[in-house]
């Protein structure tokens, strides 16, 4: 009889988790409480408790995930699977950067058509909108470029030094992109301190502070993430954890850092270097 238990297959079955019901509560509690505070109803407490929940569900679910690879569950077939999973989660994160893109292009390309009337009046019919005083994309943005782009360097320097059996190279790879992506949030902070135009109209923004905070400042997000993804990441090697055939976590981050800054190549190129053409500069 206990043989008919016994587990003949490379899948593994998780166990019953508390965790889907938990975050499934905690998320619809913190978008009530976001639609709540944007009206005016209510403070900010019922949204911040339902963010306390997702970040603690968050915590508690990849605890569990990391235990069951330490356990051995995740087999090469397991693996592959998680890989499928990732792979997926970067094409939807593909598309919700394609519709920011598109957000911007639809702005920028139809300025003068005669059935957008408010975007004309709004814009002057030009792009940049008159007035404007955008960044010089030779600047604080081309460092945050070279910034990025070295990231990429050092997290795939920790990479091959896992594969090589190199602790301390992963260490030093890890901890090196870990600083270089806060130095990218700094100079961004610092950058969106110095603009001369605002997000919202009611601060004397128009769609072009829209449509480049929101581009910019979701990838800033993604950048935030991909920080904190690593920086568990390094906890995990120095308390030992990866080897050479199992480290999916790591390489599930590489993957997620190296999207990262393709996206901010194209954000580079197409918001700060030719959505900047014909605009004022300060400082030119």
């Amino acid at each position: 009889m206990a043989d008919s238990h016994a587990k003949n297959h490379d899948y593994h079955l998780v166990d019953p988790s508390p965790w889907p019901f938990v975050g499934s509560v905690s998320a619809f509690i913190l978008a009530i409480g976001a639609v709540f505070w944007m009206h005016n109803d209510i403070g900010p407490w019922v949204m911040l408790l339902g963010l306390a929940g997702v970040l603690y569900t968050m915590f508690m679910w990849w605890r569990d995930v990391i235990m069951e690879s330490l356990r051995g569950d995740h087999t090469p077939v397991v693996q592959l699977h998680l890989r499928y999973g990732m792979l997926m989660f970067i094409a939807s994160e593909v598309m919700f950067f394609v519709a920011w893109f598109w957000a911007f292009f639809d702005a920028s390309l139809f300025t003068d058509e005669a059935m957008q009337a408010s975007r004309v009046a709004a814009t002057g019919g030009v792009w940049p909108p008159k007035g404007i005083e955008v960044f010089n994309p030779w600047h604080l943005p081309l460092i945050n470029t070279l910034i990025l782009l070295t990231s990429g360097t050092t997290v795939t320097w920790a990479h091959h030094a896992l594969l090589n059996n190199d602790r301390q190279g992963l260490k030093w790879g890890l901890a090196a992109t870990i600083a270089l992506g806060l130095l990218f949030t700094a100079v961004q902070a610092y950058e969106y301190g110095h603009a001369a135009f605002a997000f919202s109209r009611d601060n004397g923004g128009n769609i072009y502070g829209s449509t480049f905070f929101m581009a910019t400042g979701f990838h800033g997000f993604h950048v935030i993430v991909g920080t904190i993804f690593l920086i568990v990441c390094l906890l995990r090697a120095i308390s030992g954890q990866f080897t050479q055939k199992a480290h999916f976590g790591f390489e599930a981050a590489a993957w997620y850092w190296h999207f990262v800054d393709v996206v901010w190549l194209f954000l580079f190129a197409a918001i700060y270097i030719w959505g900047s053409a014909g605009a004022v500069i300060p400082g030119h």
